[in-house]
């Protein structure tokens, strides 16, 4: 039967149409029914009774789906609800519109100020995670040593190399060790050769201990056998390309060939352990430098130890000096005492006081975190300010809704949907600013922080709650205060601000200025003590010189006056010097025993520079007492020593020339003191400076110093370059200024600066900001006591008068706050520093000047417009 054949009047399914009436009104039930029934048999008559039944039971559903599952009811209607919350957000919008300039500085501030909290978030987050990826971390400990002799305990991050093997010998509560020797290497594959000082001679056991992410090879063999190397993703395209480098060779330092076992991803940022290349350590104690297996007091190993869980490593520590006892009391020489220690992984970078690789700032996480803190306190006070001067427009608005039926929780909410909104509007701007400035924030703190905060979705939903919070925080006081106006004292218009509202802005004025003096003091600090120390005389010279390192190659050794009579017949090359180090450098310690005042021969561990005849002259270091190395005299290379006032102070001689001619003996050579230098630093300003032995070996060079004229420093390079190469052609020319390297030593105190003056410097412009909307808003109502103070004769320097003294008495209490504690914080981060300012009167004085005139300077523009403005257009509706 074709559908025009079927019956018109055919009905559909009973059951279904009982779904309309179980979830349709009563009174509707009809009109529905008829509706469906309608289309039905429209549908019938065109496409026959199976396709429109189909389609019927399809609208049944449509209709009572909703009604179906439907969830628990809300106090409120839906609709009306949902009416309300648009509403809410509505108004809230139009407010924001309508007074665009107070909006626009606290989205401003707010945005600006979650920016900086987010910046300074994630630098704190990586350097408290530091070394925290290891999944064996916990049970992770650094041996360590203190070394006692006669006079002092060094304290030092290092250990020899038999102090690792054996405590895994003896001690069942060791697991294992790892040890690790840093070293700077040559590297040649084909023509290309580099000098590696990313390389590392590491036990096979290193992997078993940390956790470094194997891209190719097997980790758990890679550094057993000797002349085994592990390299990193970057080292393996830099040498290999694209091909595969398992199994291919290295020649290291023109002599052995090494053999990659394993490929590991690139060492991320916050590892204390940094490498580009790790040698089996076999290759160091079996093949180049077996003697130093059993040599205890030849140090330079970091070792680490991986203990078993629950274990107690207190326990393990009060084991240590018999260990000690049992192995080298027969070895102990020169009366020195080693005693072993473990420091925790997870604390080593911020809280050990003995240095190592890569070492952190716990005071630096203190000051960005209180400045974070302080960057949005400012934020939420300047929207607090604001919102609470806004009262008196918004008084009436309140009276009318209460009038009309609204309640206090109504209107809060209505005014914290406000609060909330303008804070979601600032966490757009700040994801969109924290984004931009990543890559340039990443340079100034040293290191790859983060590389997108939208990779990382916790940081989103961080800044989310961030914003959210700082909506309700900001908001929550101002939201109270406008809801709890009376509705009657407002119609009548009776009301005015009260005295309470007016004291809360001025404190809140006076928290904000006193943060801003604490940070102006600060910066000054900061720049002056860095300064201070790129300033300060050295006691030796470090301009223009050129210093060329050639790693202890012997075949330059063995040619070193040849070599520095050809360098030094360049005719820009004023003088050239050979030595083991320069201020700045790393150096040696030596044990040393010298002659004390009682005749005795008193030990002690003291730096050693080994240099040629002509380093003292060439560096300009004053001889104080006694005489300098001489050609003339043979025995200056064999049996004479200089040594530095601070080692013969230490040695109890009460003045530099009673220390002339007394005995010593170090390192196998044995000799008389011959002079005495004046002090010089060999460190950074942050150390003082220590005691210092020089001799002339000319078998411990590493480094030969040029000092070239200052003119034409390129073309210099470029020909001591090519006259390196022709006489040393198997060694890249690798150079440093000396003066750069040394100012290299304060690169994380220079950082450190930066990134304050910044924050700091956003910290003073947020407050601006919210002074200058609370000023403009201050002069807004007070326009008509303006006018008819002009009418009645007052000159326009009287009404600026009249603005901005009350915000200037406001700084000068921020500044007696805040003086004494600047005063004490400033002087806590001084106290790392062993040459420093003194931080006086001046430096607060300086702050507070400066907060007077931001002040000034802010309030004045918007008081000058007022004062300039004609009274006519303020009084014109009175």
């Amino acid at each position: 039967m074709s559908p025009k054949e079927q019956k018109p009047d055919a009905s559909p399914p009973r059951w279904l149409d009982k779904l309309v009436e179980r979830f349709c009104a009563p009174h509707l039930v009809e009109e529905v029914m008829g509706d469906l029934h309608e289309r039905y048999h429209l549908r019938v008559r065109r496409f026959g009774q199976a396709k429109a039944r189909k389609q019927y039971w399809r609208e049944v559903l449509a209709y009572a789906r909703p009604h179906i599952f439907k969830r628990r009811p809300s106090p409120y209607p839906k609709p009306i609800f949902t009416d309300m919350l648009r509403n809410y957000f509505k108004i809230a919008f139009r407010n924001l519109l309508s007074k665009k300039f107070y909006s626009a500085i606290n989205i401003l501030g707010l945005s600006i100020g979650m920016t900086c909290c987010m910046l300074i978030f994630l630098y704190v987050n990586h350097e408290l995670s530091y070394d925290k990826f290891h999944s064996k971390a916990d049970r992770i400990y650094r041996l360590v040593t203190d070394i006692k002799t006669p006079t002092e305990t060094i304290k030092i991050s290092i250990t020899s190399a038999p102090m690792g093997a054996y405590l895994k010998k003896d001690f069942p509560e060791v697991e294992e060790v790892a040890r690790m020797y840093h070293r700077s290497v040559l590297l040649q594959r084909d023509e290309h050769q580099y000098q590696e000082d990313q390389t590392l001679f590491a036990d096979a056991s290193f992997f078993d201990v940390f956790d470094f992410l194997v891209l190719r090879g097997n980790v758990r063999t890679a550094l057993v056998d000797p002349f085994s190397v592990v390299i990193t993703e970057d080292a393996a395209k830099k040498y290999f390309g694209e091909e595969n480098p398992i199994g291919q060779s290295l020649r290291m330092e023109g002599s052995f060939d090494l053999t990659v076992t394993a490929v590991v991803r690139n060492v991320p940022s916050n590892s204390q352990v940094e490498f580009d290349f790790l040698i089996s350590m076999s290759t160091l104690l079996e093949k180049l430098d077996p003697d130093r297996k059993e040599e205890w007091g030849n140090f330079g190993f970091y070792t680490f130890l991986l203990l078993p869980e629950l274990t107690n490593p207190e326990a393990l520590e009060d084991k240590f000096p018999a260990f000690m006892e049992r192995h080298i009391s027969g070895m102990r020489e020169d009366e020195m005492y080693y005693s072993l220690f473990l420091e925790p992984l997870r604390r080593v970078y911020l809280y050990t006081g003995r240095g190592g690789p890569v070492t952190g700032s716990l005071s630096n996480i203190y000051f960005f975190s209180i400045i974070a803190a302080f960057i949005l306190l400012i934020a939420c006070i300047n929207f607090m300010n604001l919102a609470t001067a806004r009262a008196a427009e918004r008084a009436k608005e309140v009276g009318i809704r209460k009038v009309n039926g609204a309640l206090k929780r109504q209107l809060t909410i209505q005014f914290l949907s406000e609060s909330i909104l303008l804070s979601l509007f600032a966490f757009v701007l700040a994801s969109i600013f924290t984004e931009l400035l990543l890559p340039a924030f990443n340079e100034l703190s040293g290191k790859i922080i983060d590389e997108s905060i939208f990779y990382e979705h916790n940081y989103l939903l961080l800044l989310f709650l961030l914003a959210l919070g700082v909506g309700i925080l900001a908001g929550i006081y101002p939201a109270f205060v406008l809801s709890g106006f009376q509705p009657v004292s407002v119609l009548k218009g009776r009301f005015s601000t009260s005295s309470r509202g007016l004291v809360l802005r001025k404190a809140l004025v006076v928290v904000q200025f006193a943060i801003s003096i604490m940070l102006i003091a600060g910066t000054v600090t900061v720049y002056t003590q860095l300064n201070y120390m790129r300033s300060q005389e050295l006691g030796f010279t470090k301009e223009q010189m050129l210093v060329i390192n050639f790693r202890r190659d012997d075949k330059v050794m063995r040619q070193m006056e040849a070599i520095k009579n050809s360098l030094k017949s360049h005719p820009r090359v004023l003088s050239a010097a050979a030595s083991s180090s320069t201020p700045g450098q790393s150096n040696s310690g030596a044990f040393t025993n010298i002659e004390n005042p009682d005749g005795e021969m008193q030990a002690s561990n003291i730096h050693l520079y080994s240099v040629d005849f002509d380093f003292l002259e060439q560096y300009q270091i004053e001889v104080v007492a006694g005489r300098s190395f001489s050609r003339d005299f043979p025995t200056d290379s064999t049996q004479a020593m200089i040594i530095n006032e601070a080692a013969a102070a230490s040695y109890g001689y009460a003045s530099p020339e009673e220390a002339v001619g007394k005995r010593f003996s170090q390192w196998g050579r044995e000799g008389q003191i011959i002079g005495v230098i004046k002090d010089f630093h060999i460190r950074s300003l942050q150390q003082q400076i220590q005691p210092l032995t020089i001799r002339i070996a000319t078998n411990d060079f590493k480094l030969i110093s040029l000092h070239i004229e200052a003119k034409d420093i390129p073309s210099t390079l470029a020909a001591l370059e090519r006259q390196w190469s022709a006489l040393v052609p198997h060694r890249p020319f690798d150079y440093f200024f000396l003066d750069e390297a040394f100012d290299q030593q304060y690169r994380n105190e220079t950082r450190f600066g930066k990134l304050f003056i910044c924050f700091g410097g956003l910290a003073i412009f947020i407050a601006c900001l919210g002074l200058l909307g609370l000023i403009s808003y201050t002069v807004v109502q007070r326009m008509k006591e303006i006018g008819i103070r002009k009418v009645l004769g007052a000159s326009e320097s009287s009404i600026i008068r009249l603005l901005t003294k009350d915000f200037l008495k406001l700084v000068i209490i921020a500044f007696l706050i805040a003086t004494p504690i600047a005063w004490y914080v400033l002087r806590e981060w001084l106290a790392d520093f062993a040459y420093r300012i003194e931080i006086g009167a001046g430096v607060f004085l300086l702050a507070g000047l400066g907060a007077l005139l931001i002040a000034l300077a802010t309030v004045s523009w918007q008081s000058i417009r007022a004062a300039l403005a004609n009274p006519v257009d303020s009084l014109k509706d009175e």
